[in-house]
């Protein structure tokens, strides 16, 4: 146990949720939480971490001025143990009105000259926020007086936030080369495999082709492949089974797998329903997926659920406007209307074409060829680690709370999608606004147009898994 930690100590009447809070700030079930007053009558110790900062956690038995032989004894400790800790928090109950025994013991605590904060717990709405006002006769300033709901996680960032900057930072060594040849080493051996699975489906395309009933995905298809093959009918959803059809483009093999069209849930009965499940089923097989939309009637909410499917599983992906020649609008009005309504798609290109007249089909069939060499593209270390330092100097790392936070380096460990992880020294401080900022940056220097790009911060010691890359991504 690392007694240079500082020391944090609850202290408190019984049964204001003391035991509760503690457990929340250690993420795990420590303390025994009970409505049977002061059921915690021991000092419980655990390390725990605030962000990225660590403390002794001390949580003492309850305080309740009393006769009782045991209360006596556990009040002792508890100011024993205020006097050996940095930071008092001081609970009270929010539900009753401050009381004479609660507005002693804060000016005792309060004469220890101690880091102190009061915590009024049990403010579980707005309402209830309002008594907070009462709580000022205890001469709290009011940065250091917080309204909480410790059962409804109401107000706990902001205690934790005074917490965190009443605690030293971390000191990060410096990585040496050695250590970075290390880990770049560790990141390659993992991506090993993927690696020759890429490389073996370099030229094999699979391409789902989605979209609500009747936009015209069959005779998308039919244009396409240069002859009939899948059955055209204006009768909705005469589509039911997904038909896959191959053929040869700029040496490679291209397969495009037909969907039903997509109703309405309501709406999926018997042989439909379950063509939605393979349509599904196709999805996580596809590397470049089709999202055709009707450019001659308004977009709907079903459009937007139906792209969401695209999101979901990471394809790269090109918006087709079917039914372009049936439209009056110019291009960049329906332009603007398709990325204000499908804005998680924003790195997807759009192409209008005529299913029906074959007008800009050849463009949409070069168009899927280059999505899927950015989906399948692999940017070498150094390149990545030059374009990242540029856009650190361009736009410099945030410092939350006064932490530095420094990028050792960049690597991609896989395709399809791009998976580029930063190595870090504090990985759970970088905010979700500046990793958009690095992936819009990346795309000013790559061609990763039509592909999503998974982009996470990592700490030198974490070890990387598929799942932690769907974090950020876009």
């Amino acid at each position: 146990m690392n007694t240079e930690l500082k020391k944090i100590a609850l202290i408190g009447q019984p049964n204001v949720g003391k035991s509760s809070l503690f457990n929340r700030i250690a993420k795990q079930r420590i303390a025994i939480v009970s409505d049977l007053a002061g059921t915690t009558r021991d000092i419980r110790k655990h390390e725990i971490e605030v962000f990225d900062r660590c403390a002794m956690m001390l949580d003492t038995g309850g305080i309740d001025e009393t006769n009782d032989a045991i209360f006596s004894n556990v009040k002792r400790k508890a100011i024993e143990t205020a006097k050996e800790a940095d930071i008092i928090l001081f609970m009270v109950d929010g539900k009753r009105i401050p009381d004479e025994k609660d507005k002693e013991l804060f000016y005792e605590l309060q004469a220890l000259g101690k880091e102190l904060a009061l915590v009024v717990n049990k403010i579980d709405n707005d309402k209830e926020n309002e008594r907070l006002w009462e709580f000022f006769e205890f001469g709290i300033s009011d940065e250091n007086l917080f309204g909480i709901s410790v059962s409804h996680n109401r107000g706990t960032k902001t205690l934790f936030e005074w917490i965190y900057n009443h605690l030293p930072p971390v000191v990060e060594p410096e990585l040496s080369e050695e250590e970075k040849a290390k880990l770049e080493q560790a990141l390659e051996d993992d991506d090993s495999e993927k690696s020759k699975r890429e490389e073996i489906d370099e030229k094999n395309i699979k391409v789902a082709i989605i979209g609500k009933v009747n936009v015209g995905k069959s005779s998308t298809l039919n244009a396409i492949i240069g002859e009939e093959r899948s059955v055209v009918s204006e009768v909705a959803g005469t589509t039911i089974d997904p038909v896959d059809e191959s053929f040869e483009y700029q040496n490679k093999n291209v397969t495009f797998v037909d969907t039903a069209g997509l109703r309405r849930r309501g709406k999926i009965e018997g042989i439909e329903k379950f063509a939605l499940m393979r349509t599904k089923d196709m999805l996580e097989k596809a590397n470049v997926a089709l999202v055709v939309l009707d450019a001659s009637t308004a977009f709907s909410d079903l459009d937007e659920k139906i792209a969401g499917l695209v999101d979901q599983y990471g394809l790269g992906t090109i918006i087709v406007l079917n039914k372009w020649d049936e439209n009056m609008d110019t291009f960049q009005k329906l332009e603007t209307e398709v990325r204000r309504r499908f804005r998680f798609l924003e790195y997807a290109p759009i192409i209008a074409i005529s299913a029906k007249t074959g007008r800009s089909v050849e463009r949409l069939k070069d168009k899927i060829i280059e999505v899927h060499e950015n989906y399948t593209r692999r940017i070498p270390t150094s390149a990545l680690n030059r374009v990242i330092e540029q856009a650190v100097i361009r736009h410099a790392l945030p410092s939350p709370a006064g932490n530095y936070l420094r990028i050792y380096y960049a690597t991609q460990f896989s395709a399809q999608p791009p998976k580029i992880a930063l190595v870090m020294n504090k990985p759970r401080m970088l905010h979700f606004s500046y990793k958009r900022y690095l992936i819009n940056f990346l795309r000013d220097n790559f061609n990763f147009e039509g592909t999503p790009i998974h982009l996470i911060a990592r700490g030198k010691n974490d070890k990387i898994g598929d799942e932690e890359y769907l974090e950020e991504s876009n």
